[in-house]
């Protein structure tokens, strides 16, 4: 199962994008012998997509055709490591070819993306910035592959 880390904003040189780098390719080296994976990363430029409604359009034309979508909103389903990585097995083992994980700009997703999404995510009840939730979403793809593979990097 493919992977898509869609966000609105682009993270430049520096420790976020260092940190989402690390992340999604420990989860491209692991994820591969679980068939998951690669993930790749698409961003939307923030200042040519400003509305919700340009950036859901720019969202929907990055999004693989046909691609399962998970939206990050603060308002959804909160879940531990090991159910995110149950989820993700179950996803894949369902057939899904691609997934895509929505991460919107500043003031959030745009309604309809989340209305589409079968799957909406929530980090927990805090507000986070859109660069640090990317990092935080490529380190559970990692720590869910490590959990399917029975690595001890996911300590209960």
């Amino acid at each position: 199962m493919r992977l898509h880390l869609c966000a609105v904003g682009r993270i430049r040189t520096g420790p976020e994008r260092a940190l989402v780098d690390d992340y999604l390719s420990r989860f491209n080296r692991t994820g591969r012998a679980l068939a998951l994976g690669p993930c790749h990363e698409h961003e939307i430029d923030e200042r040519k997509a400003a509305t919700h409604d340009a950036q859901e359009a720019a969202l929907t034309r990055a999004l693989p055709g046909g691609a399962a979508l998970v939206a990050l909103d603060e308002r959804g389903q909160q879940m531990d490591s090991p159910a995110l990585a149950a989820w993700l097995a179950q996803a894949r083992d369902d057939g899904t070819a691609d997934l895509a994980l929505v991460i919107g700009g500043a003031d959030g997703l745009a309604p309809g993306l989340v209305a589409r999404a079968g799957l909406v995510l929530s980090l927990g009840r805090l507000v986070w910035p859109h660069r640090l939730v990317r990092g935080m979403v490529a380190e559970q793809l990692y720590r869910a592959a490590t959990i399917l593979a029975g690595s001890p990097y996911h300590r209960d």
